[in-house]
């Protein structure tokens, strides 16, 4: 087994590098908003609108008055129409604050010809798609560090054209700030990154009480591990190679790390009251959206609970 290390790149040759990559990316984006909208089409068919109670104004329905509760509660107008007590309750409409982060690092680039996307197509179309339906749902969606929190119609343009014109090193993991309490955030990377590093990650975004999911988008082959013979593994992210003469003989090893890196982090993430979960890019994007938007609204009831207890 041989290692060898490529030089650094000169300034004009990651300026010229982040250029093609900015352009690639520019050529390819009409075509990741397009399909953006078509999943969120796709699924928004299938849910339903916000129908719970909560602190709102419009009115949602009368209920029964329950013993103990405060007699100012009491619609006493409706009350009046026969013997019984009601009390008066409204819709839930506290806009949430939903922060997406794309990985957008050099590892993300990568595609098998089993894949049906690179991750870093995946990561946006899901990101875009995501924020239209939250939009659409009265919420409010923002980039850390890129983009502050919108409602706008246009959240899938707009989050395009930021994209676009960031000129900022692409790391894997979001900056680290401190979100409201009650907002949520989405992470969506390969997390190849050591476990410190998201750990480190997790407890900034944590820190007021936040909650969040982080879903690690991979390639097919980066979970079957399918190589044999002599092959050059190239480190994207920095260049480092290593050279595997019977690949074959790594594929039991490579898998046990793979599993023992993932419990890591679910372990971490369920410790601060996070979900992790995984998604590969043979899978069908529309699948993973349902569940991300049920993950994120069984987090919003839950929040919603804790604040106005029943």
């Amino acid at each position: 087994m041989a290692a060898a290390l490529k030089p650094a790149l000169t300034e004009i040759e990651a300026i010229r590098r982040a250029d093609g990559e900015s352009r690639t990316l520019a050529a390819a984006m009409p075509h990741l908003v397009l399909e953006a909208r078509r999943i969120a089409s796709t699924v928004i068919h299938g849910l339903h609108g916000r129908r719970r109670a909560g602190a709102g104004e419009n009115f949602w329905q009368y209920r029964r008055f329950v013993s103990g509760e405060a007699a100012q509660r009491v619609d006493w107008r409706r009350s009046a129409r026969d013997d019984l007590l009601y009390v008066r309750e409204q819709e839930w409409e506290a806009a949430h604050t939903v922060w997406l982060w794309p990985d957008r690092s050099r590892s993300m680039a990568f595609a098998s010809k089993d894949a049906r996307d690179s991750k870093l197509e995946r990561a946006i179309v899901l990101s875009f798609a995501l924020a239209e339906l939250l939009v659409a749902g009265g919420e409010r969606v923002g980039i850390p560090g890129l983009m502050r929190p919108s409602a706008t119609r246009g959240i899938i343009e707009r989050m395009a054209q930021t994209l676009l014109h960031d000129s900022s090193t692409r790391d894997s993991l979001p900056p680290g700030f401190v979100p409201a309490s009650l907002a949520e955030v989405v992470v969506f990377s390969d997390f190849w990154t050591p476990l410190d590093g998201i750990s480190a990650t997790l407890a900034s975004l944590s820190a007021s009480g936040a909650r969040g999911v982080l879903l690690q988008v991979v390639d097919p082959v980066e979970e079957t591990f399918p190589y044999s013979g002599r092959i050059e593994f190239t480190e994207p992210e920095d260049g480092r190679a290593i050279l595997a003469g019977r690949a074959q003989t790594w594929r039991d090893d490579y898998i046990t790390r793979l599993e023992m890196h993932r419990s890591a982090i679910r372990t971490e993430a369920a410790r601060r009251n996070w979900l992790f979960s995984t998604h590969r890019t043979d899978r069908s994007a529309a699948e993973l959206l349902l569940f991300l938007h049920q993950a994120l609204t069984a987090s919003r009831e839950s929040n919603a609970r804790s604040r106005w207890p029943a």
